[in-house]
């Protein structure tokens, strides 16, 4: 048996879609007749060794970023597809047709590809969380500005129409943030999790505001600072290779967090939040700007005690269902540690800490179409991409932002920006009505 004719088997002879094989071997649809136009190329016997010896995502996740699998066709169609349960892959029949393709070292593991995350640690300690943010973020700052463009923001954009350039979105996203928050000259604003400086810069530059901004990546924090000085704010912004946990000169009359709470983690919350509310002054804004997932009363199987309807709320309030960023891929080459949380679930846990939630508007379609843009920067640079951090974390990128577009299309995924004060005697400061225009 050939390879491709194995392969075809774990589909039972239903391939939905072309393979094509190291051996020479093939099978499946036409490109021209398939439905989804995709031809998986299977490159090397190691394929088969990674799917077999790690079988599910992992193993598959493990040959793509290795080079093992290609994929040639529009990776959206990828998302479409489901994969033959693991027994039906590792039964008996199948396994005796493979002892006869590659013989027995496919079942000898190799080692995971060179770019594999490998945390260490207490889960959101904060050296665990220093070197997981390292591992996505301190990539290459030229890679990033590929992908992201002049603004160098790595978060959801706001569109008024889908012609809008990215750039004009991503300075109308951060704009939006400063208007919500109501910044004025002399305030002082804290920026959570500061990226490349766009939002600390524009609040500075367009608003007056004087902005302290924190990350736990080197080369965000020396790429902002030199903006920074480009940009002549240098003077009223400080960028800091610092913990959020670790900021002591509040108070603040504002704070953003822009992209950076889904790296905070469940158990963290809780103290994400205090900290945020005591390094707040009485009556100040905290914008809070986080991608999250959509709850769904399917998520835990296990029986539970009490009525239907309790076992609903405990899902929806996070105290049920899983919360980490949803994949092997994703959790070894994307976001280590990274993870996700209902924004019900978000909003309880900040009003418990003290804050009103005073506004609330999800992003969706926003993320959706930025990360097409995204998608676009990268193909049309990939070789100059591959050649700035290897052909591996450029496929890796690639990948994971098709996938989350989709995911954010196909409401898989969402984002949202919630607006809350700290009251002082129960005043909020917001009076009768937002001062801030409204995004649709």
């Amino acid at each position: 048996m050939d390879v491709a004719s194995f392969v075809s088997s774990v589909f039972n002879g239903q391939l939905p879609f072309r393979v094509e094989a190291y051996d020479g071997s093939s099978a499946g649809p036409t490109v021209e007749s398939s439905a989804n136009g995709l031809t998986l190329k299977i490159l090397s016997r190691d394929a088969l060794n990674r799917v077999l010896t790690r079988p599910g995502e992992l193993g598959l996740a493990r040959a793509y970023v290795a080079g093992d699998i290609d994929i040639d066709g529009d990776l959206d169609s990828l998302f479409e597809l489901s994969t033959p349960p693991i027994r039906q892959l590792l039964n008996l029949k199948n396994l005796r047709s493979l002892a006869t393709v590659v013989g027995s070292s496919a079942f000898k593991p190799l080692s995971p590809p060179p770019i594999e995350a490998k945390q260490r640690g207490s889960l959101h300690s904060r050296s665990r969380d220093k070197d997981a943010i390292s591992h996505h973020y301190d990539v290459s700052n030229r890679f990033y500005e590929m992908v992201l463009g002049p603004s160098m923001t790595y978060s959801c954009a706001v569109f008024r129409t889908p012609d809008d350039t990215l750039e004009s979105a991503q300075r109308r996203k951060v704009d939006l943030v400063a208007r919500k928050l109501e910044l004025k000259p002399g305030m002082r604003l804290l920026d959570v999790g500061s990226g490349w400086g766009a939002m600390a810069i524009h609040a500075a530059k367009e608003y007056g505001a004087s902005v302290v901004g924190v990350t736990l990546s080197t080369e965000q924090q020396h790429y902002a600072t030199e903006q920074a000085r480009l940009q002549d704010v240098a003077h009223l912004v400080e960028f800091r290779l610092q913990d959020f946990r670790d900021v002591e000169d509040g108070p603040f009359d504002a704070i953003s967090s822009i992209g950076m709470s889904e790296h905070v983690g469940r158990r963290s919350l809780a103290n994400y939040s205090q900290t945020l509310f005591e390094l707040l002054r009485p009556g100040g804004r905290f914008l809070n700007h986080a991608i999250g997932r959509p709850v769904s009363f399917n998520e835990d199987p296990q029986p539970t005690k009490g009525s239907e309807l309790s076992r609903q709320m405990q899902i929806a309030l996070g105290m049920r269902g899983p919360s980490r960023i949803g994949s092997p891929f994703m959790e070894r080459y994307v976001f280590p540690d990274g993870e996700l949380h209902e924004v019900g679930m978000m909003v309880s846990m900040f009003q418990a800490h003290g804050f009103e939630v005073r506004h609330l508007e999800s992003l969706r379609e926003h993320y959706a179409l930025t990360l097409r843009h995204w998608v676009d920067n990268l193909v049309k640079r990939f070789d100059e991409a591959v050649e700035e951090v290897g052909e591996q974390r450029a496929r890796v990128w690639r990948l994971y932002m098709a996938g989350s577009a989709v995911g954010f299309e196909r409401h898989h995924l969402e984002i949202h920006q919630i607006l809350m004060a700290r009251p002082e005697h129960g005043e909020s400061g917001f009076g009768l009505r937002p001062d801030f225009e409204p995004t649709f």
